[in-house]
């Protein structure tokens, strides 16, 4: 009850520190003892028989911190609508307006009719009407956690909302949640839903479009408390709110509660968070009502495991229940591709040698680890290549995709070679012959072949070559993931993309990381224990400081002047201006999000020093003229004195 009513304006506290020091302050005390001297009712003080027991609490002393911050959620909730509806009965009345999941559910059906009315009869599109079959007769099943195994292509995200929503009736469940790793696919899916659901769908992540005109009031309301039927959300929201502290990110906990949450793309959760999350997830399943659905082509190793050295065990997800009767008979059916491996794992291709490759084909996609190899390969190829990087920014890669796309579509297609990050490789359907992959970890290798031949309209298979960048990728998760796929993969005979060598390679990169770094566990899940003995000591606040999937302290924001082929540079212009005239509104600040691009500290300092950007609003920074953003690179980390126009073409334009 303390954290509960000492938090609800200024958020959860640690008891060490915290709230054990404000209890026992004498001024606290003499604040009670002037209470008591008032003599209140009673049974207010009156306990009776009632005797507490961790035992009673969901998941026991283990989930006693997340039981707090769902009676959190509640009581913050509660006080913000109770206060709302005395203070802008108008804004009130707009809530809890939604339709039910049993009422979208009929608009799902028939978008699907019609997808499938108007599809060509080719066998993967066959395969995809099975793979939506098996998900609905799946859903009765009695079980909280689901696996769905499917192949790139395979159409796992209307199948996966068909499971949903089926299994939602089924079950009774509230509604649906559907996180993504990306923002960069997290709009993309949102669109798609909207399409079929109208307002149904509530989009909540930083880039999210609030423009007034293009948002309802009803569902600028949702945001704040997730209670509309289907939420598209991100890992970051998602996760990083099941950890908070303050009272605007813990106030949509409670209504998670009894919903099916979808987790696109499960391989993407970051192994250092990795045994927080698989705890908080455990304790939603088993005591909330929550089903968890691992919707994936590469499925991560997430059961319970033990080793000789019990730092490396891992409580894990049990008894997960796949919902594709047999996968790797659909892996089988659905292999579109040759994968070539190097030949020589220690033998590094140079970029003009993969740029001589590339030239070869008419069609080709190359996916490199970072930026900066991005553009070292982008500057080898003949003018007109096109490039993907998170330098650009989001509504500059938006119409550079939305060009591949077009350019594929044609009849025949327009040839074009693009060189990319993994930015391309989840959530963005598109289709090349032929796809060159850095080393990489084997998720990422099988989701850039998921860029190949991905419709499977080609007269025989689609190749993807996997070849070693001049240099390995930088310490870190990129750099274990390559350690790990080599260890599999290098004296691995038949298929590279088996289904068996996932769980092969995502137990040896897990067993090389610390899969709770920050030590999130000690702070919640095993807190009293392991401290003085008092069961209650939770540190709240530190373990949602430690709690952060995006570190977003050693990055600057930076609002850059994307012109595009629309001319939107003045309308940047102009937003910047009422930033710095009036105060932040929300829809401004989201609609700037679109033009955004976060630059490292180290490489966004020395911008601000020789003045190419400036700071607009504390931590947000700006583009103060022309030549910082090139209109193919995106965002020059050297600074404008860097001009494209210098480089020399090593072939003639594509």
């Amino acid at each position: 009850m303390a954290y509960l009513i000492a938090g609800h304006h200024a958020g959860l506290a640690d008891w060490f520190g915290g709230l054990d020091v404000r209890l026992s302050d004498p001024s606290s005390r003499a604040e009670l003892k002037e209470s008591l001297d008032e003599h209140p009712p009673a049974d207010l003080l009156n306990a009776g028989d009632f005797k507490p027991d961790l035992c009673a609490v969901p998941g026991g002393k283990d989930g006693f911190a997340l039981w707090v911050r769902m009676l959190f959620s509640a009581l913050v909730d509660a006080d913000f609508l109770d206060t709302e509806r005395y203070m802008d009965p108008e804004k009130f009345a707009n809530r809890n307006a939604w339709p039910t999941l049993e009422e979208v559910a009929p608009l799902f059906d028939a978008h699907m009719e019609r997808l499938a009315a108007g599809v060509k009869p080719t066998s993967v599109n066959a395969l995809r009407a099975d793979i939506l079959r098996q998900c609905r007769e799946a859903a009765a099943l009695d079980a909280s956690l689901f696996s769905l195994t499917v192949p790139t292509g395979g159409g796992k995200t209307f199948s996966s909302m068909a499971f949903a929503l089926e299994h939602a009736r089924c079950r009774g469940k509230r509604r649906v949640i559907h996180v993504i790793p990306y923002t960069s696919i997290i709009e993309q899916t949102a669109s798609d839903f909207r399409v079929i659901f109208g307002d149904a769908v509530i989009e909540h992540h930083s880039n999210a479009e609030s423009d007034p005109a293009k948002e309802t009031a009803a569902s600028r309301l949702a945001c704040e408390n997730w209670d509309a039927p289907i939420i598209v959300t991100t890992n970051v929201q998602f996760f990083e709110s099941l950890f908070a502290s303050r009272t605007s990110r813990c106030r949509k906990l409670h209504n998670i509660v009894d919903s099916v949450v979808v987790l696109d793309e499960a391989q993407l959760l970051p192994p250092e968070f990795l045994q927080p999350i698989l705890d908080v997830l455990n304790l939603l399943t088993r005591h909330y009502g929550v089903t968890v659905v691992l919707s994936t082509a590469t499925q991560p190793a997430l059961a319970s495991r033990q080793y000789f050295d019990a730092r490396q065990n891992l409580r894990g997800l049990d008894d997960v229940r796949e919902i594709i009767g047999d996968p790797d008979a659909l892996y089988a059916a659905l292999e579109r591709v040759n994968v070539r491996l190097p030949a020589d794992w220690h033998q590094p291709t140079d970029w003009p040698q993969l740029a001589e490759a590339l030239i070869a084909h008419e069609s080709a996609l190359a996916i490199v680890n970072t930026r900066k190899d991005a553009r070292a390969l982008w500057k080898a190829m003949p003018q007109g290549t096109l490039h993907l990087s998170a330098l650009m920014c989001g509504a500059h890669r938006s119409d550079v995709i939305k060009d591949i796309k077009a350019r594929l579509k044609t009849d025949p297609p327009i040839p074009m070679r693009v060189v990319s990050t993994q930015l391309v490789e989840a959530g963005v359907d598109v289709d090349f012959p032929v796809v060159y992959r850095a080393l990489a970890g084997l998720d990422s290798i099988a989701q850039a072949a998921g860029r190949c031949n991905r419709e499977g309209l080609l007269d025989g298979k689609g190749e993807v070559i996997v070849f070693v960048p001049p240099k390995p990728a930088p310490p870190g998760l990129l750099r274990q993931g390559e350690n790990a796929c080599r260890d599999v993969l290098r004296d691995a005979t038949g298929s590279p993309l088996a289904r068996a060598r996932f769980a092969q390679y995502f137990e040896r990169l897990y067993h090389g990381c610390q899969l709770d770094r920050e030590g999130i566990c000690d702070d919640l899940f095993m807190a009293g224990g392991r401290l003085d003995g008092r069961e209650l000591a939770v540190s709240f606040r530190t373990a949602s400081e430690k709690f952060r999937l995006i570190d977003d302290e050693d990055s600057l924001p930076i609002v850059v002047r994307y012109r595009g082929k629309d001319g939107r540079n003045a309308e940047i212009d102009k937003w910047l201006a009422m930033l710095r005239r009036d105060d932040p509104q929300r829809w401004l600040m989201r609609k700037l999000q679109r033009y955004i691009v976060n630059l490292p500290r180290r490489e966004a300092l020395p911008l601000l020093e020789q003045g190419d950007i400036e700071e607009i609003l504390p931590g947000l920074y700006s583009q103060t003229g022309d030549g910082l953003y090139n209109e193919k690179l995106g965002l020059l980390p050297e600074g404008r004195e860097w001009k494209a126009e210098n480089f020399i073409w090593t072939s003639e334009s594509a």
